[in-house]
């Protein structure tokens, strides 16, 4: 069960995919499109070349859990990812995982500012689908 995980930006949209067994996440790439037809087009293609099973997108929700304007653009992102696609999609919480993922990179990796531009997007990815992973193990995700 391989499942691609995805942070949705306004700029840049990261990429995570699991491993065949479903259990851990690896950041994969990113993906640099603001038209949502095409970037849906993009993922799709991303989906197959990976040879998904399910796609899981961080759902950007307020600290007091309700949703704005940047949810619905995602589940509209989702919506067309699973025509696109054929492949089941699902949400996840992501509040915080591009923080986590910034902080990640600098204290612990230690990796410099311009370089950490370029790689957070695809490890709030990774920290997304991780998430899911893991709640899915537990009974937690359906």
């Amino acid at each position: 069960m391989i499942v691609l995980g995805v942070d949705w930006g306004k700029v840049r949209t990261g990429v995570a995919v699991s491993d065949e067994l479903g259990l851990l996440a690896h950041p994969r790439t990113f993906v640099e499109e603001t038209s949502i037809e095409k970037l849906a087009a993009l993922l799709a293609d991303l989906a197959k070349q990976y040879r998904v099973n399910e796609i899981v997108m961080g759902l950007p929700v307020n600290m007091d859990g309700s949703e704005g304007e940047s949810a619905g653009i995602v589940r509209d992102l989702g919506e067309r990812l699973h025509k696109t696609a054929g492949l089941p999609v699902f949400f996840q919480d992501e509040r915080l995982s591009t923080w986590e993922a910034e902080r990640f990179l600098s204290h612990e990796c230690g990796v410099s500012g311009k370089k950490r531009k370029k790689v957070k997007d695809q490890m709030a990815a990774c920290l997304i689908l991780q998430r899911y992973l893991d709640a899915k193990r537990s009974g937690l995700q359906k």
